[in-house]
């Protein structure tokens, strides 16, 4: 069984939300640990979508389940971020 291209749906969407909004964060621009960690937390916020090729699921998907699913990315990254950098902040007043 090959399972090697199995993945994720959300992970590339959201990756490259994450470093889109990441011009919005000069801050974190260069803290790749902090990007990292602010995408875990957003895929952990969408419900899991394994495919084997990213096609497959566009191919199924309406319009409508598209615009949904980039809106959902959307707001599990920005609220990602938020979240982030306040355990960030949390940490840094200990």
């Amino acid at each position: 069984m090959d399972i090697a291209s199995i993945h994720n749906f959300y992970e590339k969407a959201v990756f490259s939300t994450v470093l889109d909004q990441c011009q919005h964060f000069p801050h974190l621009q260069d803290n790749d640990d902090v990007l990292a960690d602010i995408a875990c937390v957003a895929l952990n916020r969408l419900p899991p979508r394994y495919i084997r090729h990213d096609v497959d699921l566009a191919f199924f998907q309406t319009e409508h389940e598209r615009s949904e699913s980039e809106r959902a990315v959307m707001e599990a990254v920005e609220f990602a971020y938020g979240f982030v950098q306040a355990r960030n902040a949390m940490r840094a007043r200990r």
